[in-house]
């Protein structure tokens, strides 16, 4: 299991930027795929992007359509940090973003979570 915790969400008008962090404990967090999922209110937890671990097989970046050309994953191994780099920032992006690991980018393959954090965007 990977301890996970988010940071960076907030307020932001419509347009705008936000870089969300995401701060793991494993010693062996390089092998780990790092992902962001969201979720709104009322509505199911969904997929938003996922970075590869050291599995060279697996896809190195994965990225919903609703974001792309948006948002950008990074790693920071050395670090053990995921950043996801929010731009043109929509209201329907307004979700609580919640950083989670696995063995590969695969959306059903991610089963340690962080808590949480809140973005708001405003219209």
């Amino acid at each position: 299991q990977v301890q996970l915790v988010e940071s960076g969400g907030g307020l932001v008008q419509a347009g705008g930027s936000l870089r969300l962090s995401c701060a793991a404990s494993a010693r062996t967090f390089i092998v780990y795929a790092v992902g962001w999922f969201r979720q709104a209110p009322g509505k199911e937890r969904e997929f938003v992007a996922a970075i590869s671990g050291v599995n060279w097989s697996d896809s190195r970046t994965r990225y919903a359509e609703s974001v792309k050309g948006r948002f950008i994953i990074s790693r920071d191994n050395a670090k053990k940090q995921v950043y996801l780099q929010m731009n043109s920032l929509k209201p329907e992006d307004t979700a609580v973003y919640y950083c989670a690991a696995g063995a590969t980018t695969t959306p059903t393959d991610f089963d340690s979570w962080g808590q949480g954090t809140q973005v708001t965007v405003s219209s």
